[in-house]
């Protein structure tokens, strides 16, 4: 029912998610980033509290793995949630409980974790992270974008997607990013990529307009000034 990508970028220190399934506004659920902390997805039969609270332990100072064990001591209904999380370091951590839906698999690599469920082909995850890896050098958004479309030429879930999001934090409170496609009939994930392009052009001016709107780009809007 859900394929996702958490992961970090040492460079610039962002993390970000991406996520889709064949439910609608996927990601208001399942995706969850914070500057400077770490990444988290939550999902198959999802809580999503458990994306908060696995921020806060990250925050807290505990690594993923760390972090990983006191959501699982605490969490309701463990049997049926998929987890994966990524922390400042890179080091990830990841769960899939035993009522998780039909194939599913997770798969890591450096400051990586994906992680699917109802998946038509177990070896989803490890293309996605392959992906990945083959798109270093590039933004985050582009690199967990590439790693979703891989994940589609895999063969994805069982059934189509009609939902997608992706989250990017960076340095500051709010995500730079916070992309959706709640609902698409055909092809979400090639609508967010649309999205992304449009939206990286524009991603920074918007951070300046936040920080210092004397000084930031003109709005580009009917009587802008």
């Amino acid at each position: 029912m859900t394929f996702s990508i958490s992961a970090h970028c040492p460079e610039t220190g962002m993390f970000g998610v991406a996520v889709s399934s064949s439910s609608p506004c996927v990601a208001a659920r399942c995706a969850h980033a914070r500057a400077g902390v770490g990444a988290v997805a939550t999902q198959n039969i999802t809580d999503p509290r458990l994306g908060p609270k696995g921020l806060d332990l990250m925050a807290s100072g505990l690594s993923a793995p760390d972090a990983l064990e006191a959501l699982k001591r605490d969490a309701p209904h463990l049997d049926y949630r998929q987890l994966a999380l990524v922390d400042a370091e890179g080091r990830t951590a990841s769960f899939s409980g035993k009522r998780t839906l039909g194939t599913h698999r997770v798969a890591t690599g450096p400051g990586v974790v994906a992680a699917g469920n109802l998946l038509s082909d177990p070896g989803v995850p490890e293309a996605m992270v392959a992906a990945f890896n083959a798109a270093a050098g590039q933004s985050l958004g582009d690199r967990l974008l590439a790693a979703m479309r891989a994940a589609e030429a895999a063969g994805g879930e069982e059934g189509p997607v009609h939902s997608v999001g992706m989250i990017l934090v960076r340095d500051q409170a709010w995500p730079i990013a916070d992309l959706r496609v709640d609902w698409a009939d055909e092809d979400p994930i090639g609508e967010l990529a649309e999205l992304w392009v449009r939206w990286k052009g524009e991603m920074e001016a918007y951070v300046s307009r936040a920080l210092n709107p004397s000084e930031a780009p003109s709005y580009g809007v009917p009587g802008d000034l």
